[in-house]
């Protein structure tokens, strides 16, 4: 399999404690913010605006939201849900309140996890207008009788939703799209691993000597964005891209996640698949447990070539929506393996589509250093790997087809085609 980047994983850690203390929703200064820093690093990035209000397919564009502060304080001037501390205090999408409650009412607009008493959820309420703080079970239980003072300072007003799309272009005008979103507050893995993922893949592809496919680059709100994206941009995507991946929870060092499309039959879950091949307890979700874009992008009539990729799957991590999703369980070698997984997609797309061997009959590979010079008997022929690639390479599968075909990761593939290509045994 291929190479770890240990350099490109401690990147991308780093990376990722930049963009923690910003207070990210759906819209907002969060979303601007976090897209500032992104152009810093992928020059060009360009950014769609949708105004509150505008209709995007069935969805309507929400008002802008914007928070300062906030926090609760008892009767004796001890605070506690302090934004300033955490920005998962809030709940997200919260409205204002500056209030006298006693304990009961308070209790009410305190949002926990019964079952993790120690954690602070992750807490949203997008569509539907409600006041609240989010607090570890533990400590709500333990808040003191008396009078509380809780203070949101927050703001609902007509603005705009906004997203990042950065085309890099290739010498052909097929695309690969990588997605991720930006909508999340402080949260390692279930936020910040997919938006430094793709910066370094952006990076990486960026400093290939030639291109030949073009790669789109997405950076939205989860659902609202890629929905409002798609409704500018559905004719254009229909027509180009070839497959795409939603990249999500890509962080820590537990299993790696296929999560299928709709029928699990395109290119991109082919491409996973053949990425994946031999990794340790590396699994494939049906579409059926779909959670991120992969809904909006396999949508029936959209029907576009898109998987999501993931290694702890989202809702099936115990930290995940919660404080616990930090960056101790994101690691730069959990973001360097899915690194190198997801570039040994790249790789294998800058390969000819469908590769064919140049000569007829088996070819004479002792000449060329690539047959053992010696024969004789053994279980496993040390060249039987190199002679399978080359006995499927007949113009008509795919080097994704060929993995499938012969039990192999894609990057040994990949590693193989190109030496193939290099002595001429490959178109």
């Amino acid at each position: 399999m291929e190479q770890l980047d240990q350099d490109a994983g401690a990147r991308m850690h780093d990376w990722a404690r930049d963009l923690w203390p910003i207070c990210r929703s759906i819209t907002g200064p969060g979303i601007r913010q976090t897209l500032d820093w992104l152009e810093t690093r992928l020059p060009g990035l360009q950014r769609h605006r949708f105004a509150t209000g505008e209709k995007v397919f069935d969805w309507t564009v929400p008002q802008e939201w914007t928070i300062r502060d906030a926090w609760i304080e008892h009767e004796s001037g001890q605070r506690f849900a302090e934004f300033s501390r955490t920005n998962l205090h809030v709940m997200g999408y919260s409205g204002p309140i500056d209030a006298e409650l006693d304990r009961a009412d308070l209790l009410s607009l305190i949002y926990t996890q019964a079952d993790q008493p120690d954690v602070i959820p992750y807490v949203t309420s997008y569509y539907t207008p409600r006041v609240g703080f989010c607090m570890a079970d533990a400590q709500k239980q333990t808040l003191p009788k008396g009078r509380y003072r809780a203070v949101i300072d927050s703001t609902l007003a007509d603005g705009e939703l906004v997203l990042g799309d950065l085309l890099i272009p290739g010498d052909i005008a097929e695309e690969v799209l990588f997605s991720t979103y930006i909508c999340h507050p402080s949260m390692a893995n279930n936020e910040l691993s997919g938006p430094v993922l793709a910066t370094a893949l952006a990076e990486y592809i960026r400093a290939l000597p030639r291109r030949r496919m073009s790669y789109r680059f997405l950076f939205l709100a989860e659902t609202i964005g890629a929905v409002a994206y798609l409704s500018r941009h559905l004719d254009h995507l229909k027509a180009h891209v070839q497959a795409g991946f939603v990249l999500s929870c890509v962080g820590d060092e537990r299993a790696f996640s296929h999560v299928e499309s709709r029928y699990g039959t395109t290119l991109a879950d082919k491409a996973l698949a053949a990425a994946l091949h031999g990794r340790d307890s590396a699994k494939r979700y049906s579409f059926l447990e779909r959670g991120s874009d992969e809904r909006q992008f396999c949508a029936p009539g959209v029907d576009l070539p898109v998987a999501g990729f993931c290694r702890s799957k989202y809702g099936t991590y115990p930290e995940y929506h919660t404080s616990a999703d930090d960056l101790t369980l994101v690691t730069p070698t959990g973001l360097g393996e899915s690194h190198a997984a997801m570039r040994s997609i790249v790789d294998a797309f800058e390969l000819p589509p469908a590769p064919h061997v140049t000569v007829l009959a088996e070819p004479q590979l002792g000449k060329r250093g690539l047959y053992p010079t010696l024969s004789r008997k053994q279980a496993i022929h040390p060249a039987r790997f190199r002679m399978n690639v080359i006995a499927y390479c007949d113009g008509t599968n795919s080097v994704f087809d060929i993995c499938a075909r012969i039990g192999a990761n894609l990057s040994d593939v990949v590693a193989e085609l190109r030496v193939l290509h290099e002595h001429g045994l490959i178109a």
